[in-house]
């Protein structure tokens, strides 16, 4: 019986993104549009993964000498650390991984590049000490608790339907703040507003906020790219606020990890052309 693991077979080197639903990811155009402006001959795909076959995946890929690595997305970002190397910490720090790696000795590693890509749109703007509002405490949040936390901001308030475990995050990441329920209202301090959760995302229920306590030098940044323009960040153009997309992150975070899987850094000064084709 042939494994659904199959190795593609044909000798290049190639990576994947792996998760459960995977049909709506676009990490294969991103990769795939770097690979052909690097003229490198190698491969990038999808695999759907349930919950209950990766440990089976990634015993398929330990043997598989072409495999460089996969990025992982929903459900797994916590799970798949039972079956990798940790060899950052990353378990200690972040507590999820995104990516897999396969290192120069043959070891799957796991390692975390969200925090990176979230963090480089906001590479210019200062939030030291200006309060934080963060929806959502699962996998892509403590990316995010972990890249604000070096960011050194100030009070961190986190929504979640779960307020205990949001409690519980925001003391992991020894950041000072509250955690609240989705209903409660945004502080009026608020100087980043975070959508770290799939709300808004397409097949998942709507993010509904009322954003009329925020002033009007902050900035709303939602990490769903599907679809790219969110309820949220529509309502947030409509108030003239500042706006960071989900594109931002997902092209940060594959960027670090293209350099991970293939040896190269990605053309990064061909975005543009990567965002049109993204969302043509």
């Amino acid at each position: 019986m042939t494994s659904p693991f199959a190795s593609p077979g044909d000798g290049r080197p190639y990576a994947e993104v792996i998760g459960d639903p995977i049909a709506q990811s676009k990490s294969p155009i991103i990769h795939g549009f770097w690979l052909e402006q690097l003229g490198l001959d190698a491969a990038y795909r999808k695999t759907l993964v349930a919950p209950a076959d990766l440990p089976a995946f990634f015993a398929a890929r330990r043997d598989d000498p072409d495999w460089r690595g996969c990025n992982v997305t929903m459900p797994h970002k916590l799970a798949a650390l039972d079956h990798v190397e940790d060899r950052g910490d990353v378990r200690g720090g972040i507590g999820a991984i995104n990516t897999v790696f396969r290192a120069e000795d043959g070891a799957a590693v796991g390692t975390n590049t969200d925090a990176g890509g979230f963090y480089a749109p906001l590479a210019g703007i200062d939030f030291a000490g200006r309060a934080v509002t963060v929806i959502g405490a699962g996998g892509a949040a403590r990316a995010i608790l972990f890249a604000l936390a070096r960011m050194e901001v100030g009070a961190v308030t986190l929504l979640n339907r779960n307020v205990l475990k949001a409690g519980v995050l925001l003391s992991a990441f020894k950041l000072k703040g509250q955690a609240l329920p989705l209903t409660a209202p945004l502080p009026d301090d608020t100087a980043l507003l975070v959508n770290a959760s799939t709300l808004g995302m397409t097949g998942q229920p709507p993010l509904t906020l009322d954003l009329s306590p925020l002033d009007e030098e902050a900035i709303v940044y939602d990490i769903v790219y599907s679809p790219l323009e969110t309820p949220l960040l529509a309502a947030a153009r409509a108030r003239g606020l500042e706006t960071v997309d989900g594109l931002e992150m997902l092209i940060g975070q594959a960027a670090l990890a293209f350099e991970l899987f293939f040896g190269e850094a990605p053309p990064r000064t061909r975005d543009d052309a990567l965002r049109a084709l993204l969302l043509g």
